[in-house]
């Protein structure tokens, strides 16, 4: 089927051609599509979006932490990243470092994973390197709690801009 896809399209779907088209929306867990795919059919594109979203929220908590651990530290260099990761960091010039803005980069990862026990995450659409960097910086003064939360609602905001690029409005 040709992206993007229409409401209508996606309500048709059939449950393998679902989690063909959706799996890979939450960063290497399917389980979200899968719980979302059962909430069909669906009115329109928020619709979704809200499936997937309800999908992370309702989880608990060590589902939610399996899948903020399943992301990738910004500007990785790592083979395991996810396409979709690959193309936003790419589109935020991530992929595109001086060795100096690389180094700053692994130095944040690593202070923010030792500091939080999981990967700061961030949906980068829209945002340059300062803006990151900046969001890095203000964020490592949060509450552990706080910053659990901030990455849930960056997950969902990663759901959005996922499903809009798949999915007409």
């Amino acid at each position: 089927m040709t992206l993007p896809m229409t409401v209508q399209d996606v309500n048709s779907l059939g449950a393998k051609a679902f989690m063909a088209t959706f799996g890979d929306v939450a960063e290497h867990s399917p389980w979200v599509a899968e719980a979302a795919e059962e909430m069909r059919p669906f009115q329109n594109r928020d619709a979704i979006v809200a499936a997937f979203e309800q999908t992370l929220r309702a989880a608990g908590r060590a589902a939610k932490l399996a899948l903020i651990r399943a992301h990738p530290d910004l500007a990785t260099k790592a083979k395991s990243i996810a396409d979709d990761s690959r193309r936003e960091q790419a589109g935020a010039g991530l992929d595109a470092l001086s060795p100096e803005e690389f180094a700053r980069f692994e130095t944040l990862n690593k202070t923010y994973r030792e500091r939080f026990g999981f990967p700061f995450i961030f949906a980068v659409r829209g945002a340059t390197k300062a803006d990151i960097l900046a969001s890095f910086e203000e964020r490592l003064d949060n509450s552990p709690e706080a910053e659990f939360e901030r990455a849930l609602d960056e997950i969902a905001r990663i759901f959005r801009f996922r499903i809009e690029d798949r999915v007409a409005s």
